[in-house]
């Protein structure tokens, strides 16, 4: 897959998801930017039960198979960037589908993720990342409003309590 911008990204990343909540009997819509921090509105006829879903898509990296390590967060497999607002965004019908594009193989893969656990793990992450670079007395901005969700593995040992892959990944049955 060419550079392409990010706008055009986010948008396969919803397309991508809408297909498969098709294919497993959902009825879902686009909201077009007209519904706050929901990109996809999900309803299962079979349950009568609605769902909000927001996507962030990410396409920067070249092997979805193979983990990222680091001095803080320990091994994971990818991270999203979110927005300082997303910590106290925490709605039980509000789901985040994190989707990844290799641009390798340009194969997707989909973490779908209680609003509740990112909205916790978001704020635990920034907290847990301040401390840690106060105590080595970096020289950085530490009340920046970026933040990041990360997705980890379950048999790794995380310092905060790291959504993992095993738990979330193709959770279309929208399990919390």
């Amino acid at each position: 897959m060419a550079n392409i911008n990010k706008n055009s990204v986010s948008l396969a990343g919803e397309f991508a998801v809408l297909s498969q909540l098709a294919l497993r009997g959902y009825d879902a819509n686009m909201t077009l930017g007209h519904t706050k921090n929901v990109d996809i509105l999900v309803s299962d006829p079979k349950t009568n039960k609605m769902y909000q879903l927001e996507v962030k898509t990410n396409n920067y990296r070249k092997d979805f198979d193979k983990c990222i390590k680091s001095k803080i967060f320990g091994k994971y497999l990818s991270d999203w960037i979110m927005d300082e607002k997303h910590e106290i965004i925490s709605r039980p019908e509000l789901f985040y589908c994190f989707v990844g594009i290799s641009k390798k193989t340009d194969a997707f893969r989909y973490f779908i993720v209680p609003s509740m656990v990112v909205s916790k793990y978001v704020k635990d992450e920034h907290k847990y990342w301040q401390e840690i670079k106060k105590k080595e007395g970096a020289k950085v901005k530490l009340d920046t409003g970026m933040r990041l969700f990360r997705i980890g593995f379950e048999k790794e040992k995380y310092d905060i309590d790291t959504p993992t892959i095993e738990r979330y990944e193709n959770n279309w049955s929208f399990k919390k």
